[in-house]
């Protein structure tokens, strides 16, 4: 069995020693043998590998040894200097069981089949550079195809060398017009996909080589679909085929049953889903929408879906369908819940929020012997203890008045923006910790942090009270 040593500080010892101790109670068998070291320091975030070199002496009997997972330096350092693998482990103690859980079975979020069709809506309006611009950011956040969105009544004279323009710069191309003239053109000049013929324009196909995305004549005529179909698969000629998202309330789930008599109908068509429909006019957070709707398309076997970003509310919907069609994948082939795979998609909330109780958080206050402010969090409040006591509530401005910081403005200044972030996390029920900034999911590009090159204490650590 394998023999593990875990390393950690004085304040987090208790807590890691227990659940430790409840792995064999929550696996029906100790999946390993353990042993816990306090390497001398209260805080185990602050660990380092220079640290740990210095006090932890060698040789380590052990076939890995586990370090804080906010530690820094270099760990593959640190497994030459031992003989034996060191590695991080979570960044909280809490998270424990779900790391071992994650080790044991690896899963790759790298594989999708849903192609993003990007739809820029006012295309004619912009200039071929600014089309280009935009094309850059949507295919960076993951669209697979740009697609050029015709306005009505509205020109577009530059199409032809927008279309170019993409097509120089390695971007798939798609012209999304009710103006035949404008498929036309589009496809002479180059698109891989025009949107949308239906069965009165197939001619349009004869004329041009570009994929067409075809629809019916009116969402409800689901015959002329299938007519459509049937032409083009007579002809040889690759294409998709659109049922219609309808938008709420105005027959979302009618669309849906048409989706699904479409697949039945045509077990190996390629499907689109005009997603956009749905995540632009409904106002609510569009990750749990792509989230429902990318997992539908999984079961659909659908091949692309479109989406917009017009809505300010949905100007992240690229980047989230990618999260959301890699998610949805992995679940449909290993058939499984889309449970623990990422929290990409979970921008507002945590999945497990409170790690520490009350009662926990004051086990540990009790501890502390220095003037530095810890912050914590629970289903109760904001916890902000030092050497002075434990002082919990529900609003920074009422814990205030009791951190007597008012003659260290650094101090101060410090303290307000923890509070805040405390604060916002208890109120929404996302994790919380200190010195770090809240984890949005892909709402938010986090900066990516070198674990391995050294860093300097964090603020709590360095502004002491008066």
């Amino acid at each position: 069995m394998e023999h593990i040593v875990f390393l950690t500080g004085r304040l987090a010892e208790p807590a890691l020693r227990r659940v430790l101790g409840g792995l064999a109670s929550q696996t029906g068998d100790a999946p390993f043998t353990w042993e816990v070291r306090e390497i001398g320091l209260q805080v185990a975030a602050l660990m380092t590998a220079d640290m740990i070199r210095r006090r932890v002496a060698a040789p380590v009997v052990a076939d890995r040894i586990i370090v804080p997972g906010r530690c820094r330096g270099d760990v593959q350092a640190l497994t030459a200097h031992f003989g034996v693998p060191v590695e991080r482990g979570p960044e909280e103690v809490k998270d424990l069981p779900q790391f071992f859980k994650r080790a044991a079975q690896p899963l790759s979020l790298a594989e999708y089949e849903v192609a993003i069709f990007a739809e820029i809506v006012d295309a004619p309006r912009l200039s071929v550079a600014a089309i280009v611009a935009r094309a850059r950011l949507l295919a960076a956040d993951g669209a697979n195809v740009i697609d050029l969105g015709g306005l009505p009544d509205t020109a577009f004279p530059h199409l032809e060398d927008s279309v170019r323009a993409l097509k120089a710069q390695g971007f798939s191309v798609s012209v999304d017009s009710n103006d035949t003239d404008e498929l036309l053109r589009g496809g002479r000049a180059g698109a891989d996909y025009l949107l949308s013929l239906n069965l009165d324009t197939l001619w349009v196909a004869d004329e041009v080589a570009a994929t067409p995305v075809l629809i019916p004549r009116t969402p409800q005529d689901e015959a002329s679909l299938w007519a459509a179909i049937e032409a083009m698969q007579a002809k040889g000629r690759d294409f998709l085929a659109d049922a219609i998202l309808d938008p709420l309330p105005f027959g979302l789930l009618a669309s849906l049953v048409r989706y699904h008599r479409l697949r039945e109908r045509f077990a190996e068509v390629p499907i689109m889903v005009g997603v956009g429909n749905l995540t632009e006019l409904t106002e609510a957070d569009t990750s749990g929408i792509n989230a429902v709707l990318l997992g539908i398309c999984a079961e659909l076997q659908a091949a692309a879906i479109l989406t917009t970003q017009v809505s300010a509310h949905a100007r992240r919907a690229v980047r989230e369908a990618d999260w959301a069609r890699r998610i949805m994948h992995a679940a449909a082939t290993r058939q499984m819940l889309p449970k623990g795979m990422s929290g990409a998609l979970m921008t507002v909330h945590a999945k497990h929020p409170f790690p520490d109780t009350p009662d926990e958080i004051a086990t540990t206050a009790r501890e502390v012997r220095d003037p530095n402010f810890r912050v914590q969090v629970s289903a109760e409040g904001v916890h902000v203890y030092n050497r002075d006591g434990l002082r919990t509530g529900q609003d920074a401005f009422a814990l205030w008045p009791q951190l007597g910081l008012e003659n260290d403005a650094a101090h101060a200044f410090y303290m307000g923006v923890e509070l805040a972030h405390a604060q916002t996390a208890w109120q929404l029920g996302k994790r919380y910790v200190q010195d770090q900034p809240l984890d949005w999911g892909c709402a938010v590009e986090a900066k990516a942090v070198d674990l391995d090159g050294w860093c300097a204490p964090g603020s709590t650590m360095n502004k002491k009270t008066p």
